[in-house]
C-alpha cells in the first residue's frame, strides 16, 4: 500500500485475524463446536428456497419482522423500536461508532478486552483510550469510574464476560460507569448466554438510561458465527441514531429469514450451553494440576497462565493438532471451549507438555 494515498492514521496497521489453520482441533475462534441440530438446517434450507423467489427486490431496510423476534427473545419487556440488528455484533459496535463517535471524539475500554473494540474506533476515526483493570484482570466500580472522570470518553465500552478474560462485570460497575460519563455506555455481552448462575445481565439496567446499549450476538450461544447476525438492545432514539449511519439494505434477505428460523429453534440450539459450560468448568479444575493457572469464567472460552513461554506453549500445542489463541499477554493463552473429544484432546496435549504435578 505505500503508493496510495491510505489514511495516515493507518499506516502500519495489521488487519484483524485469527489463525485459520487446517488441525484437528481448533479451538481459537470461541465459535460453538457444536453442530447445529438437522432440523434447524433443514428448516433454513426451506425457507432460504421460498425467500429466494424475491431476491429480486431489496430486503426489508428495517428488518421489523427480524427485530421483534429479537425482542421477544430477549424479554425484559423490550419492545421492536428498542432492538436493531446487522451483520455481527462488529458491525453493531461500527455503528454506533459512527453515530457517537468519529474524528475529535474518544473511546475509553478497559484492557485487555476485546481487540475488534479498538480497530472499529480506529476504522471509524474515534480516538481510542486504553483503560485499565486490576492485576487480576477484575474491574471494580470505583476505579472505572475514576478512569471515566478523567479521560471523559464519549463512547465507553464494557464488555460482560470480559474477552479474553472471561470475567463478567457486576451492575454495580455498571450503574457506576453509566453515572461517571455523559457519553454512551455499550455493554458488550457477546458470551452472556455461557454466564454463570446469577450472572445479572445489563439488559436488566435500561430502563431510565437512555445512554445505555447492550449488544448480543447469534455466533457464540446459538452456534451460527457463519451467519453473521448481531444486534443491540437500547433506547429507541439510539435505534434512530443508528439508522442515520446505517448503509441501505444492509442486512440481506437470506440473513433476516435464517436469523428468524433460529429464533423459533432457540431452545434446542441453547441446550449446548450446559454442554460447553460443563466442558469449561472441567478446564478450569484439571489446568492447576499442571501449573496453570486459570481464570474463572462466564464465557465459552478459558484464559490461562503460568507458562515462562507462552508463545512457545502454543506452538507446541499446535503441533500436536491444537489450535489455541495467542491474545497477545505475555505468560497467558486462551483455549475455546469445545465438545468433549476436543477438550479432552487439549488436557491430553498439555499433559504432554506439562506433566501433573499432582
Amino acid at each position: 500500500m505505500t503508493g496510495l494515498p491510505v489514511r495516515p492514521d493507518l499506516r502500519g496497521a495489521t488487519p484483524y485475524g485469527a489463525p485459520q489453520l487446517d488441525v484437528a482441533v481448533r479451538l481459537n475462534t470461541n465459535e460453538n463446536s457444536h453442530p447445529l441440530p438437522a432440523e434447524l438446517v433443514a428448516a433454513i434450507a426451506a425457507a432460504v428456497g421460498t425467500a429466494a423467489a424475491g431476491l429480486n427486490r431489496y430486503p426489508d431496510r428495517e428488518a421489523v419482522a427480524l427485530r421483534t423476534d429479537l425482542a421477544g427473545y430477549l424479554g425484559h419487556g423490550l419492545r421492536v423500536e428498542q432492538l436493531w440488528a446487522a451483520n455481527g455484533s462488529n458491525e453493531v459496535i461500527q455503528q454506533l461508532l459512527q453515530a457517537f463517535g468519529g474524528p475529535g471524539r474518544s473511546a475509553l475500554g478497559f484492557t485487555p478486552t476485546y481487540s475488534m473494540h479498538p480497530i472499529i474506533s480506529a476504522g471509524t476515526g474515534t480516538a481510542f483510550v486504553d483503560g485499565r483493570r486490576e492485576a487480576d484482570f477484575a474491574l471494580t466500580a470505583a476505579h472505572a469510574a475514576d478512569q471515566i472522570r478523567r479521560h471523559k470518553p464519549d463512547v465507553l465500552f464494557l464488555c460482560s464476560p470480559n474477552n479474553p478474560t472471561g470475567t463478567a462485570l457486576g451492575l454495580d460497575v455498571i450503574a457506576a460507569a453509566y453515572d461517571a460519563t455523559a457519553g454512551m455506555v455499550i455493554v458488550d455481552e457477546a458470551y452472556a448466554e455461557f454466564a454463570r448462575s446469577g450472572t445479572p445481565s445489563a439488559l436488566t439496567l435500561l430502563p431510565g438510561r437512555p445512554r445505555l446499549v447492550v449488544t448480543r450476538t447469534m455466533s457464540k450461544a446459538f452456534g451460527m458465527a457463519g451467519l453473521r447476525l448481531g444486534y443491540l438492545a437500547g433506547d429507541p432514539a439510539v435505534v434512530d441514531a443508528v439508522r442515520l449511519v446505517r448503509l441501505p439494505y444492509h442486512l440481506s434477505t437470506l440473513t433476516q429469514v435464517s436469523a428468524r428460523v433460529a429464533l423459533t429453534h432457540a431452545p434446542a440450539l441453547l441446550e449446548t450451553v450446559a454442554a460447553v459450560k460443563a466442558q469449561r468448568d472441567r478446564i478450569v479444575v484439571a489446568l492447576p494440576a499442571y501449573g496453570l493457572t486459570p481464570v474463572p469464567s462466564d464465557a465459552n472460552f478459558v484464559l490461562f497462565g503460568g507458562m515462562d513461554d507462552s508463545t512457545r506453549m502454543w506452538h507446541e500445542l499446535l503441533e500436536r493438532g491444537v489450535l489455541i489463541r495467542d491474545v497477545g499477554l505475555p505468560g497467558w493463552l486462551r483455549v475455546t471451549v469445545g465438545t468433549e473429544p476436543e477438550t479432552s484432546a487439549f488436557l491430553s496435549a498439555v499433559s504432554e507438555l506439562r506433566p501433573p504435578t499432582r
